[in-house]
């Protein structure tokens, strides 16, 4: 049992040799391994950073947006109530201005109604006195016949009355 190497007592030969074999085993990772995980690690790395760059552009944009969407709704609403008290102003001037219209029509048409009355009235009026006058006529052309019997004292009587109507004019 002594020719036995021992685990915890190596000799020089076992350690060259295992020493030769990791340098070998180091000298092929480095070469043909460790690039190919470095390069992995640093793609990953970029696209991490590149995610990481995206989501914040991502999220400026976003709070942009919201702030443009909030300043264009506040803009929106001033301009509603703009246009809202722009329509109740011409809808009270448009009331105004049909009211006006309406007295002056009003008042226009009850002047004409005025004068109707008034010239119809009129027109009544000289029919009346016509027919009153032709009717003192003719009652007082039946009397005078009546009360006058011959013609001097006809030609008297029509004499008096030219002396009136020529005094009283």
């Amino acid at each position: 049992m002594q020719n036995l190497p021992s685990i915890l007592t190596p000799d020089f030969g076992l350690i060259f040799w295992m020493s030769l074999a990791f340098l070998i085993i180091l000298g092929v990772l480095y070469k043909f391994v460790f690039p190919i995980l470095i390069k992995s690690v640093e793609d990953r790395k970029n696209y991490i950073d590149e995610s990481l760059k995206s989501a914040r552009e991502a999220n400026e944009k976003l709070a942009n947006i919201k702030v443009e969407s909030e300043k264009l709704l506040k803009e929106a609403r001033e301009q509603q109530a703009e246009i809202i008290q722009s329509a109740m102003a011409t809808r009270d001037d448009i009331i105004k201005k049909a009211r006006s219209e309406a007295q002056v029509e009003g008042a226009k048409l009850i002047s004409e109604a005025k004068k109707q009355i008034e010239a119809e009235k009129e027109i009544a009026l000289r029919d009346i006195r016509g027919q009153v006058a032709e009717l003192s006529l003719q009652v007082a052309e039946k009397v005078v016949r009546r009360q006058i019997e011959n013609d001097t004292e006809q030609e008297r009587f029509i004499q008096r009355l030219l002396d009136e109507v020529v005094v009283n004019k």
